[in-house]
């Protein structure tokens, strides 16, 4: 089954801020897109790049764990003729409501490596994409967000949660609060079903039903080095709940599942 899906959602998702063009990204409900002509040294894009790894279950239900890669991805401005999005100055608070992207990566599941999932079928690697809104302040980031998969599922998810957001020093930034996930009936038999076919002593049939599958923490950290490198790590737990947790498959492996991951970020800056 997936290989890191939770760190790399955990990047995905926290470092994917509101579209920089939220209410008061540049001064009082600023626009998501504002016309006019930028100044020639602004950069056509700017945007923030994460790479590192991560400790993960090795598949959703899985008490095994390996470690693999992990990324992030922040967008921060764009820049063509008359059109001006964003912000390109990276360190920018953002506050307000705005729209955020969401992305994740599921990676496949090769049954044959394990010997607890003989008789399942395998599950190709999936790429989630979605929107969702958030609100953030200069203590706190609230958001929600539904993504569709393709590849290995073509579900339905979304997921939901706060921060709180402490700043020790102007270049340490740390977060903590609860998240919510869902998924509706396609995700939920791909990855905790058990269709009859595939059924064996160890692994009853069971048939997966979407809705609240998992709830959990996330503590976050990012450290700014100088103007464009840095460091960010996170911490997540998640604990499977109702069709998730009662699933076989998780039930020979373990409903709470943890993450780790650790990252260098850099600022890049492309025309201008």
């Amino acid at each position: 089954m997936p290989r890191f899906p939770l760190v790399i959602a955990a990047f995905a998702l926290g470092a994917a801020p509101a579209f920089a063009g939220s209410p008061d990204a540049t001064g009082p409900n600023a626009p998501l897109i504002a016309p006019g002509q930028p100044d020639a040294r602004t950069p056509a894009l700017v945007f923030t790049l994460g790479l590192g790894a991560g400790f993960a279950p090795e598949y959703f239900g899985s008490d095994d764990y390996r470690v693999g890669p992990a990324g992030s991805f922040a967008f921060h401005s764009l820049n063509l003729g008359r059109l001006s999005l964003g912000d390109p100055d990276p360190r920018a608070e953002r506050t307000g409501f705005g729209l955020r992207g969401s992305f994740r990566y599921i990676g496949e599941r090769d049954t044959s490596e394990y010997s607890e999932l003989t008789g399942l079928d395998d599950i190709d690697a999936a790429v989630e994409l979605g929107l969702g809104v958030g609100y953030t302040t200069r203590n706190l980031d609230a958001f929600v967000v539904a993504r569709r998969g393709f590849g290995g599922h073509e579900g339905v998810v979304g997921e939901a949660g706060f921060d709180v957001i402490a700043r020790p020093s102007a270049a340490l930034k740390l977060t903590a609060g609860p998240r919510l996930f869902w998924g509706n009936d396609s995700y939920a038999d791909t990855y905790f079903g058990v269709d009859a076919d595939e059924a064996s002593a160890d692994l009853a049939a069971f048939d997966a039903q979407g809705g609240l599958l998992s709830a959990g923490l996330e503590f976050g950290a990012s450290y700014r080095i100088d103007d464009n490198w840095g460091l960010e790590g996170a911490l997540r737990w998640d604990s499977f709940a109702n069709d998730a947790e009662d699933s076989p498959i998780v039930r020979q492996g373990s409903a709470d599942q943890w993450s780790i991951s650790f990252g260098v970020t850099r600022v890049i800056r492309i025309g201008g």
